[in-house]
């Protein structure tokens, strides 16, 4: 029986949301490389990833009204985002728990009609970063902030975050990053997202298990790890070669390099790249980009490693003021558009996914031959 660790090169399913193709990535047949050279706003982004066409401005217009009207989230809601503030949990294991209870106060969560599907997959995408930002701000002693009817998404976000209106070098970095983060062919959180879909289980039971797959710091958290990294390089004054070997001879990950896919260079890296060296600029804290290079070249010359979407992410997020074990969570706000793209995909293939393992314990055994030295008196009267 061949192995495949990982399910790594076993292709699985069919989708038409997003392709990884000669070192493209593309959505739904568009580069996002185009995507992003021509500024598209993530609600467009959102609706490509769901319906596989870019929206015309009617449909556009109508689906940013959708959105918007399910942005608030309840008292309720709040109350609970406010309780695990007190408890010593990471964020994403918070967020985890909120969009489980979105789903528990949805009356109608386990209705499968489209009407309600799309109601459920709205108030998902449209709750999500007013849930992130209300928790960011609870934890801080400060209330939260209502969303505006009159603000991009990417833009409310920011807005709910800060409580100021932010720039729109800020809204278009925050755009862009929500952009390239939306979806990534078949990859773990996905993954998971799809497997429990395949189980005909509710759309709020597929996002829950997707965070979870997502917090790991192999996949979605390492965002949060790569900016730990740099920190403690530069509060310590270490040298950045000297630090990257010793991490390397003790066997440990450099979080934000390498990946499954990509073997010469990811195609998300350079816009965010170019999005760190704008901000870092704009905002005077040019020692991350500078310091960040300086990893990228020693890690690529010496090594071959590449960097992946998460390691120029975290400088980015950090220019946003957004605290770095927040940022999984963005990448959450982001993904969730292409998790239920996938998860009305998968319910539309009706196949359940279930896999085999190959089995390498002892071969048969008798409770015969054992009961009588396990429990030598026998059975108690």
């Amino acid at each position: 029986m061949e192995i495949h660790k990982g399910l790594e090169g076993v292709v699985v399913s069919e989708t038409k949301i997003s392709s990884i193709v000669e070192n493209q990535l593309l959505f739904a047949g568009f580069n996002i490389d185009d995507l992003v050279a021509e500024n598209v706003q993530f609600e467009e982004v959102i609706y490509l990833l769901w319906y596989l066409k870019i929206p015309t401005n009617q449909e556009l217009k109508q689906f940013k009204q959708d959105l918007s009207l399910q942005m608030p989230i309840s008292d309720t809601i709040i109350t609970c985002l406010k309780i695990q503030t007190r408890q010593n949990l990471h964020p994403m294991s918070v967020l985890r728990s909120a969009i489980s209870l979105l789903g528990v106060f949805d009356p109608n969560a386990e209705a499968t009609d489209d009407q309600s599907a799309y109601q459920q997959s709205i108030a998902l995408q449209a709750k999500m970063p007013t849930i992130i930002a209300a928790y960011a701000r609870l934890r801080k002693g400060l209330d939260p902030i209502p969303p505006r009817s009159d603000l991009s998404f990417a833009a409310n976000f920011l807005y709910m975050l800060t409580g100021v209106e932010a720039t729109q070098v800020q809204v278009n970095a925050m755009n862009q990053a929500l952009v390239l983060h939306a979806d990534h062919d078949l990859n773990a959180s996905t993954f998971t997202a799809r497997v429990c879909a395949s189980t005909l289980s509710d759309v709020y039971s597929c996002i829950t298990a997707a965070i979870g797959s997502l917090k790991g710091p192999l996949h979605g958290g390492a965002n949060e790890k790569v900016f730990d990294m740099l920190k403690e390089i530069d509060s310590d004054n270490l040298n950045v070669e000297d630090y990257l070997n010793q991490k390397l001879d003790r066997k440990e990950k450099v979080m934000g390099f390498g990946h499954r896919v990509y073997k010469t260079e990811d195609p998300r890296k350079k816009h965010l790249k170019k999005l760190a060296k704008e901000l870092t600029t704009i905002t005077q804290k040019e020692q991350w980009y500078f310091l960040s290079c300086q990893v990228e070249y020693y890690l690529k010359e010496t090594k071959g490693l590449i960097p992946n979407v998460d390691f120029y992410s975290a400088t980015v997020y950090h220019c946003l003021d957004i605290d770095s074990d927040l940022f999984t969570l963005i990448f959450a706000m982001s993904r969730v558009s292409g998790w239920l793209g996938h998860i009305e995909e998968q319910k539309k293939e009706d196949c359940l996914i279930r896999p085999r393992s190959h089995y390498v314990g002892p071969k048969l055994l008798k409770y015969s031959d054992v009961s009588t030295t396990l429990h030598p008196g026998g059975m108690e009267a």
